[in-house]
Formats: structure tokens, sequence, C-alpha cells
């Protein structure tokens, strides 16, 4: 049996850990392609690069998180002109801080590049939305999942969670389950807490399907009224009917009574 480990105040506190699986790390090659070498080269001169590698042939650049807007500038000035994705990857248990990736693009030279940055916890890092509009919204799910706001973003909000969401869902100290507040939020934002014994916990499986709750779901074949309570094999099935009229199939739900009148039209 597994150590036991309470989990109160879950997201003030880091508990996660890869007790299992740890992922093979991608060999970091020198940089040998040409275009590669030529940009390296001329990104050395107007900024202090850190580290610089090829992974799966594509560059990859490690810079101070200070010099992370100035570097992006120059890279835009070299043709990557399109940030196609950047997020944050949660580093709070091991490293103390998280690692921020942008994604960039250049059509013209047909090169993909990385660049990385570590950014301590509690710590800020500059707005790049102003260089590539891509990363207003990109900036903005960073916060929302992971609590990472830029500084001068020009629209500041959540963007998937809604504005008075507690935490940030996607931190490895985040209740897989969600906390109370996450449990509780729809039945309290629509109904009230007040109702919380009345409506019931929120069900979150999406593959389960009872039958029986007539609050939730809708019943193929039965007729029943909202919220009436149902024993299993009580239920009397009303078999669905066809019938043609003038050329055209219709599909009619009717009472076993009434089959003689079916059999009758027919």
């Amino acid at each position: 049996m597994r150590e036991y480990k309470p989990k109160t105040n879950a997201q003030k506190k880091v508990y996660y850990k890869d007790r299992f699986y740890v992922s093979p790390q991608i060999p970091k090659l020198e940089v040998t392609d040409f275009i590669y070498l030529k940009d390296v080269e001329s990104l050395k001169a107007q900024c202090p690069l850190l580290e610089t590698y090829e992974e799966r042939g594509i560059l990859v650049i490690w810079v101070d998180k200070d010099n992370i807007f100035s570097l992006l500038e120059s890279l835009k000035a070299l043709d990557y002109d399109i940030l196609s994705e950047m997020s944050a990857i949660d580093y709070l248990a091991q490293k103390g801080g998280f690692e921020i990736f942008y994604q960039l693009l250049s059509m013209q030279k047909k090169r993909r590049l990385r660049v990385k940055t570590f950014l301590k916890k509690d710590s800020k890092i500059e707005s790049v939305s102003s260089l590539f509009s891509s990363a207003n919204w990109s900036e903005r799910e960073m916060y929302d999942m992971f609590g990472i706001l830029p500084l001068n973003h020009p629209y500041p909000k959540r963007i998937l969670m809604p504005d008075d969401w507690v935490g940030h869902p996607l931190l490895k100290s985040y209740p897989l389950q969600g906390d109370e507040a996450a449990q509780w939020y729809e039945v309290d934002t629509i109904f009230g807490k007040e109702n919380r014994e009345v409506i019931g916990v929120e069900q979150r499986d999406s593959a389960r399907i009872d039958r029986y709750d007539s609050t939730r779901f809708s019943h193929l074949g039965y007729e029943v009224e909202y919220g009436q309570k149902i024993e299993k094999g009580a239920e009397k099935p009303q078999p669905i009917a066809y019938q043609e009229e003038e050329g055209v199939l219709f599909v009619t739900k009717l009472k076993p009574e009434n089959s003689k009148e079916l059999k009758e039209r027919k």
C-alpha cells in the first residue's frame, strides 16, 4: 500500500513527483545547418545566448528571461516572423520555476526555431504580444492555466476559465478532480450554495450514463415525468412503430394499446 499524504490546501503545496516513468531526453546535437549557424552568429552579436543546440533538426536557443524580448525582436528581423506556439511547463517541484518556450517559423527560410527560458517562481517576464499578435491569446492562456501573467500585456484576462475561477488547472499541484470550489462551481453559480443537497455533486465522468436518473437523461422509448423515481425493471416500454402515408415514412411512438389501430390503418 502506498504512503498516504494529506491533500489539504493542495493548490498551495507541490506534492507531485514522477514516481514511475521519466521520459528519455532527446539528444542535444551540435548545430550543423548552415542557415542556423549564420543566424546564431548574428544573434550572438546582438544578445547573450546561454546555450544553442539542435533537437530533431530544429534549432533550440536558451536565453535569460530579461533578454527574451530583444532576442525575439532580433529573430523577427531575421525572418522568423511567425509565432506558432508558446506556453509553459511546470517545474516548480523539481527546479522551483517554469520553463517557457516560443516556437517560431520562417516561411522564407523554411526553418523552425525554438526559444526557451526559465522563469523562477513569483518572477515576471515581458509580454511579446507587441511583436507577435498570436502571443496575445497564448499569453492569456498561459496566465489562465499556469498563473504566469506577462508584464505589459494589453488585455490581462482569463481566456478559458471563468473570471472568478480559483486556481490554475495545468499546475501539477492542481487536484486532478478539482478542489471543492471547482466541483461545485456550476451549482453554486447557477443555483446557489443552498441548493447543493438538492442538486448533488456535478457528474464529471463524461462516459457515465445512468438511465434511471430522470433529472439528467431522456429515455429513448420511454415516457417518464421529470424527476420521477424509477426502479430497475419497473419501466413500461413504448415500442417505436412505423407507418407510411402518401409515400413518406413516418416514425410514430404509440402506446401498446394503440397497436391494434396501427394494424387496421396498414
